[in-house]
């Protein structure tokens, strides 16, 4: 019988409301959206709020908005754009610890996920729990129509968006959609076009590159995690290796640190 379900519910297509009672959504923090279906991440990336540096003001207002959203007040779909490595993502995942326990939970989707997302309306419809639905790394080329349908989907549809779900969506473009580099026969209506999905997220977040002083004081506040001292010498290794990498960004940061530190723990084992 156990076999039989699962067999039908292989061959289904589309979400399914009643494939996902309350409990379901109480027992993680959260999931993903694969084929068709709303998969629990057993082990999820919770980074800790208070680890993010020179992000100061985009931390403030995202919790901010979030705590309004958590609460049950208005609150606006977020936009957070901005240089790579900067900490967007991490930013949006470590909502989880300060938030979760009092029932936000997160829903890692991809673009070409948009279509679901009526469907995926209606299996979070009235459901206890606060849903951001997240989008790590959005962007579109410009032949591609799916960031018209989330458009839509944003604000617009005939169908109202339930109220216990948000958009937040991380992406390196400030327009989210790659400028056409030939000549368009009409270049201010698709200029239109492109801005109009922005303009959807009431709150737009920058994130601007980090300088090598910031990289450096990233290194620093690492290295005291882990009793590590941050010598003349360290310095001059971390600076070789974002200059190799030719960024000073967080994530350059965090890379030199892990190769620093197995560094110095195999030479300590092998003493």
């Amino acid at each position: 019988m156990n076999l039989l379900k699962e067999l039908l519910r292989e061959l289904s297509t589309g979400l399914n409301p009643a494939d996902y009672p309350p409990q379901f959504f109480k027992s993680h923090l959260s999931f993903r959206l694969k084929k068709s279906r709303i998969e629990p991440v057993k082990h999820p990336h919770i980074p800790n709020i208070n680890s993010f540096l020179f992000v100061e003001r985009q931390k403030e207002i995202l919790l901010r908005n979030t705590q309004q959203f958590v609460e049950g007040y208005p609150a606006n779909d977020v936009l957070l754009w901005g240089a790579r490595g900067t900490g967007k993502s991490s930013l949006v995942k470590a909502l989880l610890g300060v938030f979760g326990d009092k029932g936000l939970r997160i829903i890692q989707l991809y673009k070409d996920e948009i279509p679901e997302l009526t469907e995926l309306y209606e299996v979070l419809r009235d459901k206890e729990e606060r849903f951001i639905l997240f989008f790590d790394d959005l962007s579109f080329e410009p032949h591609e129509d799916s960031f018209k349908l989330l458009k839509s989907l944003l604000e617009g549809d005939i169908e109202e968006r339930p109220p216990n779900v948000l958009v937040y969506a991380t992406t390196n473009r400030r327009n989210l959609v790659l400028e056409r580099e030939e000549e368009e026969k009409f270049p201010e209506e698709s200029m239109q076009e492109r801005v109009s999905l922005v303009e959807r997220f009431g709150i737009r977040l920058q994130f601007p590159p980090f300088s090598q002083q910031n990289y450096l004081e990233i290194v620093k506040k690492y290295l005291e995690t882990f009793g590590v001292e941050f010598s003349e010498e360290v310095k001059l290794e971390a600076l070789r290796w974002a200059t190799e990498r030719g960024s000073f960004s967080g994530r350059v940061a965090f890379q030199f640190v892990k190769d620093l530190l197995g560094r110095l723990r195999i030479k300590t084992d092998r003493i």
